[in-house]
């Protein structure tokens, strides 16, 4: 699987009831699966939701590897937080940490497997028309979310192609060295989007 898209995926047409599940009601669910372990804090529905969310996701009918597996950074970022807990905290925190990262990840997945890409931001957009009320666009909230949908996965690529070249030179041990080229190439990437949009007139003043 290519790695700038191993950590939400990529819209897999389908016919599962999930994918004919309309938008809305898949951001609802995605929200209450994702968000009530981080208010309620409990291991064990962590755990249940998580055992949830996998089950919703190969209700899709899309391959296991592609619904389930997640990227190496994810894996990375897991440690991190279960070695911080057995020292500061208790590996159940740990534990229901992790649980809770790898669920988010999944309700994200059960949302952008199932729905194209312009669904989604066109659902965002109406979402966002209440910031007309204090002056705001729900268009470039839109635009908003359609970078940070764009630019998260190839960050996530980019430490993963930099890591691996960082691997076959000897060097990963080397954490200065694999994070300057990520940090450098994402500035680049910042910029030219930035030149992309200003050459199209968006991110001006109205």
């Amino acid at each position: 699987m290519n790695a700038h898209h191993q950590l939400f995926g990529l819209f897999v047409p389908g016919t599962s009831w999930l994918h004919r599940l309309p938008v809305g009601a898949k951001f609802a669910l995605m929200l209450v699966v994702s968000i009530v372990p981080l208010i309620v804090r409990e291991l064990w529905l962590s755990a249940a939701l998580l055992a949830v969310a996998a089950v919703l996701l190969t209700t899709t009918r899309i391959h296991w590897r592609r619904c389930l597996v997640l990227a190496p950074m994810i894996w990375v970022l897991a440690a991190c937080l279960v070695a911080y807990q057995l020292i500061w905290g208790t590996w159940q925190i740990g534990l229901m940490l992790v649980a809770n990262l790898v669920l988010c990840v999944y309700a994200a997945r059960i949302l952008t497997l199932t729905t194209p890409a312009t669904a989604l931001l066109d659902a965002l957009v109406v979402a966002a028309r209440p910031v007309r009320l204090v002056g705001g666009s729900p268009e470039r909230v839109g635009l908003a979310a359609a970078l940070m949908i764009r630019s998260i996965p190839f960050l996530f690529g980019s430490f993963s192609d930099v890591r691996a070249a960082a691997r076959a030179r000897g060097l990963e041990r080397n954490l200065l060295a694999q994070l300057t080229p990520v940090v450098v190439g994402a500035v680049a990437y910042a910029r030219a989007t930035g030149e992309a949009l200003a050459a199209r007139g968006l991110g001006e003043d109205d």
